[in-house]
């Protein structure tokens, strides 16, 4: 089952028949009956079951929900409102950040295929420029990728693990821009998606990132259209909906969430 938040306040739930091969860690195939109802009338969402229910539970008995979103779709505003509804947050830009700290081993790989130009005087990554570079570029992206999203999927574990030990029951958000990209979707319980019409994500990209609009364009088409990240989505937030109208649907969300964990 799949729930859409949507900005005109609907739940459209898909009703989806998983055909599960055993022997292969291929994807499901979908059958979907679509309906929709006011979320006026519904008292608290029927979240679909934990994926970790048909498969081998990897951190029970927390409940581990992996958030995805396109460039500048408002995925960050929906974790900080979902800390603050009590959830713990494992940020995968910020562990990023961390695998790639001069010395590491993720930070000599990356200076012996793209150079010593990619660095500040500090050795530092220039992130800008290392992003000028694979951005428009699938290969240059592909070989970045493979070096940095191996570690940072370990690092995810171990933080996730942690957390587990302390609080047995958290909820648990994964917040990851390239998280089915990456393939991490697969090790979580559920998958959250937050969506934006691209004029809205360039819009957003251009004031927060002080880049052009073809800048933005170019960002936006080096990662998976929305249109496909949805397939592998149980849980679409528009990232459009005022301040207000999220807080309020994600507090009925996270209760969900909570009551599964």
């Amino acid at each position: 089952m799949r729930i859409f938040i949507t900005r005109d306040g609907f739940i459209e739930w898909i009703s989806q028949s998983l055909v599960l091969m055993h022997s292969t860690q291929s994807l499901p195939t979908y059958r979907k009956f679509r309906f929709t109802v006011k979320f006026s009338t519904i008292r608290k969402f029927v979240l679909p079951p934990r994926r970790s229910a048909k498969m081998p539970l990897l951190y029970p008995p927390m409940i581990l929900v992996g958030l995805t979103g396109g460039l500048a779709s408002g995925k960050t505003t929906v974790a900080k409102i979902f800390q603050q509804c009590g959830a713990d947050i494992i940020d995968a830009d910020q562990i990023a950040r961390t695998v790639v700290q001069p010395g590491r081993v993720a930070w000599r790989d990356i200076v012996a295929v793209f150079g010593k130009t990619i660095l500040h005087s500090d050795k530092v990554l220039n992130r800008e420029a290392l992003a000028a570079l694979v951005f428009g570029h699938p290969q240059k992206l592909k070989i970045l990728n493979r070096i940095v999203h191996p570690r940072v999927a370990r690092e995810q574990i171990r933080i996730t693990k942690a957390i587990t030990k302390k609080h047995p029951n958290a909820v648990i958000i994964y917040d990851a821009a390239l998280l089915i990209e990456a393939n991490a979707h697969e090790r979580m319980d559920h998958v959250i998606l937050v969506t934006a019409n691209q004029d809205i994500q360039i819009k957003r990209a251009c004031k927060r990132d002080s880049i052009s609009k073809e800048e933005a364009l170019v960002r936006i088409r080096g990662q998976l259209p929305l249109r496909e990240k949805k397939q592998f989505a149980d849980i679409l937030i528009d990232g459009t909906l005022s301040p207000t109208r999220l807080r309020r649907q994600i507090a009925k969300l996270y209760k969900e969430l909570s009551e599964q964990a």
